[in-house]
């Protein structure tokens, strides 16, 4: 059962695709169904509402998506804002994502709800860290959507078919969750740095020659003319359409990336036609917003504003004219290197300095400081407005005129990148109709799911990332995000030849399968490694399972069900279950149990029931064939996992099909399938 609350007069994010009819609705009424709500005047006057709700000691918290932190949220504190961090260490608040879903169960007291707040500024999540026993809330605002999601009336135990019946209520009034095409889920090689057909033709042939099966090649901005937005650099792609022809004769796709800023440069027709039509972010005193990104000086359309949207998204066309049908949305939190207003500050700090002989400790962190917050500044988040449709924009519009009203970005901030991606995804479904494009983004919010997938960012190569990603897969699969991965291998810092195949060794499973790196870091395609073969059998391996992996995806988008699930969700009542972090149920059939940790051999892993385990190394199933099996009871188990082998669990009773591998998902044969039971 839904209930939603309503305070004041939200905006509307379109994050709800369809609320069932005869929800209860209450507007203003404090009395929810759980915990405390209250509003709160704070101390520079501004008003917040404040949710709080008694915690025991084995209540859990899942949900938030995209997030540092574990499978279950207590412990560390959380902020639903969008924010543009490479450094994705242990204390950090925010990633890319802002998803507002959480589900609370209380084992001791066989109850469970779950909460989705529809707020697209700053939310604050205190799981009983300021207090261990209280989750606390907090809404920098006080116009705001509750949905509370209660277990049926007729069945108020927790056992795991309910905890997963609130995620899929919470799935269904969102919307379907967006599935790429079968190719987005092959083998896919990026990394920052390319920039010329022969970098293509070198990957390719890299990974042709070593037997490596590869669907994809993605382009970083390297590929673009002076980092400009639906632009290819001429002298590097002297005829970019037939580049592209010929890597798709080869099965190959080409993806280039988009960013949010477009350079400001009057010589630029794109910059020219958006100060034409106004479809650039103002600044609240009527000038234009210009920040710097890879292109210096940008400025920012303006995507809370349907028209512009429809205008941006239709430059999607000068690439797909060219044959490419996929892309990746980056840099859309919206991220600012810098602000004109941001670097005369900084400046004007610097030079108040000047001349002082000795500053003391104070000081030379104050010049440290300015400089830090040049990027991504608040100030600057506060210094712009959207234009948005009025019946759209609820309290927070100002301003209204011709059915639009104006919105100070830092209270709807979480929507930039989500609705970049939707003028991207929106602009595809209307006008190309005779295929799917793939579409990844970095930024995002509740609702965009529907149209993209996402990646999890800047990671960077270290073994704490392995496990990282496996905290983050069940989360992103309850709140829509189905088609998502990491960059494998990392995309900062100097992975190694263990790493790397660790990290593949859990991308077999993720729908997105990309190998992506940073500029400066090693070079880390899996043909630069020793024995790349050892490679190439764990990539034929994904290819093996895709039609295992094609049909749950498509299942879980069209039935609100979990790709990815957690342990305590899928046994809540096995309480070593439950604590275990580091397994995932991969569909209802199959458990995985990746190693995480370097120079293992193997690991201990708990079997919440009798499963079948299935090794699978070369020449036994990993590449061809059929892997070794073993009944195992239901307890602890030291399983051997030696580099280069994957153990799967599958539950008794249940079937895996198998493909024969393939070179790429064009020559994929998904019907002839070997069946292991």
């Amino acid at each position: 059962m839904i209930k939603k609350y309503q305070f004041g007069s939200p905006f509307n994010t379109e994050a709800v695709a369809a609320l069932p009819k005869n929800t209860p609705c209450f507007n203003d009424d404090f009395k929810i169904p759980y915990g405390n709500l209250s509003s709160v005047k704070n101390e520079d006057k501004s008003e917040t509402l404040s949710f709080t709700l008694p915690l025991l000691p084995e209540d859990r918290i899942f949900g938030l998506g995209e997030t540092t932190g574990g499978i279950n949220k207590r412990g560390h504190i959380y902020r639903s804002w969008c924010t543009d961090d490479p450094n994705h260490t242990e204390e950090k608040e925010a990633l890319y994502g802002a998803h507002n879903f959480i589900l609370v169960h209380s084992p001791k007291k066989d109850t469970a709800f779950a909460l989705f707040i529809d707020f697209p500024g700053l939310v604050t999540w205190d799981p009983g860290v300021t207090k261990s026993d209280l989750l606390t809330i907090t809404v920098s605002g006080t116009d705001a959507d509750f949905y509370f999601f209660e277990p049926d009336s007729k069945n108020k135990s927790t056992d795991s078919e309910t905890l997963i019946s609130l995620v899929r209520s919470f799935r269904k009034m969102i919307g379907k969750s967006y599935v790429p095409p079968l190719w987005a889920l092959g083998y896919m090689q990026s990394r920052w740095g390319y920039g010329t057909e022969k970098d293509l033709d070198r990957v390719y042939e890299n990974h042709r020659k070593l037997g490596i099966p590869l669907d994809a090649i993605f382009l970083d901005i390297d590929y673009m003319e002076d980092f400009k937005d639906f632009t290819v650099n001429s002298r590097n792609f002297q005829d970019f359409p037939k580049c592209v022809k010929k890597m798709a004769d080869k099965n190959i796709h080409i993806v280039p990336i988009i960013d949010a800023g477009i350079k400001a440069d009057n010589k630029f027709s794109i910059d020219r036609e958006g100060i034409e039509k106004d479809f650039f972010c103002r600044k609240k005193d009527g000038s234009l917003l210009a920040a710097g990104v890879w292109p210096g000086l940008s400025h920012f359309t303006d995507f809370m504003n349907p028209e512009a949207r429809e205008w941006f998204g239709s430059k999607y066309k000068i690439l797909t004219d060219a044959g490419i049908d996929g892309f990746w949305n980056d840099m859309n939190e919206p991220a600012f290197f810098y602000s004109e207003d941001g670097i005369k500050k900084a400046y004007s700090k610097i030079s108040s300095l000047i001349g002082d002989q000795n500053p003391n400790v104070y000081k030379t962190w104050d010049i440290k400081n300015e400089v830090l917050n040049v990027q991504n500044s608040m100030e600057d988040y506060k210094s712009f407005v959207h234009k948005v449709p009025a019946k759209l924009a609820g309290k927070l519009g100002e301003s209204e005129k011709d059915g639009y009203a104006f919105v100070s970005h830092e209270k709807i901030h979480n929507l930039y990148g989500c609705n970049m991606t939707r003028a991207a995804g929106e602009w595809f479904e209307k006008n190309i109709r005779d295929k799917k494009i793939l579409l990844i983004s970095r930024a995002s919010y509740i609702g965009m799911h529907r149209l993209s997938g996402i990646w999890t960012g800047d990671n960077s190569a270290w073994w704490g990332h392995v496990k990282l990603l496996v905290k983050q897969l069940p989360s992103l699969s309850m709140c829509g995000f189905l088609y998502t991965g990491c960059d494998l291998g990392g995309f900062g810092g100097q992975t190694n030849r263990e790493l790397l195949m660790r990290f593949l060794s859990i991308g077999i499973f993720t729908p997105l399968m990309r190998n992506h790196s940073a500029l400066g870091t090693r070079e880390q395609e899996v043909y630069q490694f020793e024995n790349p073969e050892d490679f190439a059998a764990l990539i034929k391996f994904r290819y093996r399972l895709l039609p295992y992996l094609w049909n749950l995806l498509n299942d879980c988008a069209e039935n609100s069900r979990l790709y990815f699930t957690a342990l305590a969700l899928a046994y809540p009542q096995d309480k070593i279950a439950a604590g275990t972090e580091d397994q995932l149920m991969l569909g209802d059939d199959l458990m995985i149990a990746p190693v995480c940790e370097p120079n293992a051999q193997g690991r201990t892993v708990y079997l919440p029931e009798d499963m079948i385990l299935l090794s699978f190394s070369k020449g036994k199933g990993l590449d061809s064939g059929k892997p070794e099996r073993a009944e195992l009871s239901k307890g602890l188990h030291y399983v051997d996992s030696p580099l280069g082998t994957v153990q799967l669990f599958l539950k008794k009773g249940r079937r895996l099909a198998l493909a024969e591998s393939a070179m790429n998902t064009a020559s994929l044969d998904m019907k002839n399938l070997t069946v292991l039971d």
